[in-house]
């Protein structure tokens, strides 16, 4: 039986987890405030009057404000110039001012009246009639076009040169967070892999990984969870009716979390059972896949050169090319930060320079159709001495976590 796998149950392996996030430390005022300078410096270096940014994780960033997006329109107007100022429907501004960190003033609409009207208002009221306004590109294409045609003095742009401008590379405190996040996630994946027996199924393992995951200080659990057996490992993102667990299957689990809305996400394939020579061979060729990606990331690299080394390493082992299978059928990497997908992508098509402070997934999957998928994901973040792990990658198929390194 492969090491760590197998062996204890549900119950006993939630007993001996504890909350890891108790002494989390979470992004001050100060920080809040430098995000929004920064920001202001990138806009009038791009002749930007003011940016909107919409509820969700990029007005998160920027005032500490937890909203998520709807039909009502709630954001915050940042000028290149002076203080922000928030957009609200009137009857949710108190309820608004108590999750600011960053305060500001709210601008109030009543239910019949625009919205839209009241963010040309307000840029008026903060001398901004005119220029180029860039809008956080999740806002919703109602709020932009409702804003458009009342804007007839104003050009209108994307804000992605201004929020991944800020977001992409992160603090010490949000690489941090990043890493308290990655910790918590690799000690429920050990437990995990510890309940496992034959005939289990993935609705059983998913509940038990939201459970760990509130054990070791996640409020809200998973944030999500893939969990796949045997031929359903084939199929990166699952299936529509997964088999239950039969010795010897390959088990593929891809799950994460959030401290303070940073994420992890973090892949393990192994074997319950014991691995055949096919299966040992293929993990073997995803780890080196993995580990070219790795080797390359340096400072001034481009993004997309991460993904062509890895791809590279595939074809010298008869694999692919390109996305076709068996093979990696997708990315070798995303950014990572509050959202769990983020820019910038290590894709060949992103030419970003890898820069101190970038965060990144590491994950050439391996598709083997009507065979199975071999996932190995960690998380890598650049220093100016090149890249390091988050978390070390997986042993080997036969000690996955390295218990007996």
């Amino acid at each position: 039986m492969t090491i760590g796998v197998g062996g204890s149950t549900a119950e006993q392996e939630l007993a001996k987890l504890s909350n890891m996030a108790k002494d989390v430390q979470k992004i001050s005022l100060d920080e809040y405030q430098q995000r929004i300078a920064k920001a202001q410096k990138i806009m009038k270096e791009n002749d930007i009057v003011a940016t909107y940014i919409n509820a969700g994780t990029n007005l998160y960033y920027y005032t500490g404000t937890r909203w998520y997006a709807s039909e009502r329109m709630v954001g915050a107007i940042i000028p290149a110039d002076g203080d922000i100022q928030y957009i609200s429907p009137y009857f949710e501004i108190n309820t608004l001012n108590q999750y600011m960190t960053v305060n500001g003033k709210v601008n109030g609409w009543q239910e019949h009246q625009s919205p839209y009207q009241l963010f040309i208002d307000t840029l008026a009221q903060m001398n901004i009639t005119q220029g180029n306004i860039a809008f956080d590109e999740s806002t919703a294409f109602f709020i932009v076009d409702g804003i458009a045609k009342l804007g007839e003095n104003f050009k209108f742009s994307d804000a992605k040169i201004v929020t991944a401008g800020c977001r992409a590379c992160k603090s010490e405190q949000e690489i941090a967070l990043l890493q308290q996040a990655k910790n918590m996630t690799l000690e429920v994946h050990k437990s995990t892999a510890r309940i496992l027996y034959e005939g289990i199924t993935t609705k059983e393992v998913e509940a038990f990984v939201n459970q760990a995951h509130i054990k070791v200080g996640a409020p809200a659990g998973s944030y999500f969870c893939i969990v796949l057996f045997g031929k359903d490992s084939s199929f990166p993102h699952g299936v529509k009716t997964p088999k239950n667990l039969e010795t010897n299957d390959i088990v593929l689990v891809d799950t994460g979390c959030q401290v303070e809305g940073y994420n992890s996400d973090i892949t393990r394939t192994y074997v319950f059972g014991e691995p055949n020579q096919r299966q040992r061979e293929m993990w073997n060729v995803e780890k080196e896949a993995q580990k070219a990606a790795f080797d390359t990331a340096k400072i001034g690299i481009a993004c997309g050169d991460v993904d062509v080394a890895a791809r590279n390493y595939l074809a010298s082992q008869k694999m692919g090319p390109d996305y076709q299978t068996p093979g990696c059928p997708h990315r070798t990497g995303h950014g990572i930060g509050l959202d769990i997908h983020e820019w910038p992508y290590l894709v060949r098509s992103d030419r970003t320079p890898l820069t101190e402070g970038m965060c990144f997934s590491n994950e050439p999957m391996l598709v083997l159709p009507g065979e199975f998928g071999v996932r190995l994901e960690d998380h890598f973040y650049m220093t100016n001495s090149g890249a390091k792990w988050f978390t070390e990658p997986s042993y080997s198929i036969d000690d996955p976590f390295g218990y007996h390194k």
